[in-house]
């Protein structure tokens, strides 16, 4: 399998049903999310992020609410550790930036602090359930540049 991918934008008429596919994959056959806490109304209104694999098919995802929360960062397991999800991360926090966030925030499965501690998100707080997942909450604050 070649290890090529391109992330890009989102739109969420056209690529709705593929993100559904990897939203199902991994949280709830994956990582056993209950389906009726997958799914949300404001789904629609997000920024969604998508990489694309040669074939054009999706491989990972990434949301950015309104509010500034980035959320559903999923990669398929055949293309984790080969940078999938920090270019979808990347281009979640270059989008929030674009649209003048101070900083994000978001809420991190334990075994992924790690992660995000490198891309330099800051975890708070304490451990607590969600969807019977151990998570933490985790923010990233924008430096001034210049």
């Amino acid at each position: 399998m070649s290890h090529a991918f391109i992330v890009r934008a989102a739109n969420w008429k056209l690529d709705e049903s593929a993100i559904a596919l990897v939203r199902r994959a991994v949280f709830i056959d994956e990582q056993g999310v209950p389906e009726a806490l997958e799914w949300e109304a404001e789904d629609v209104q997000c920024h969604w992020f998508v990489a694309v694999g040669l074939d054009q098919s999706l491989i990972g995802i990434v949301r950015l609410t309104g509010a500034g929360r980035i959320g559903r960062m999923a990669v398929l397991p055949a293309w984790r550790r080969r940078g999938v999800g920090r270019a979808l991360l990347a281009a979640a926090l270059t989008k929030a930036r674009d649209l003048g966030f101070a900083q994000v925030h978001l809420s991190a499965q334990t075994h992924a602090i790690g992660f995000y501690a490198r891309h330099g998100f800051i975890a708070q707080g304490p451990e607590y359930p969600d969807a019977g997942i151990p998570h933490r909450s985790m923010s990233f604050e924008f430096r001034e540049t210049g």
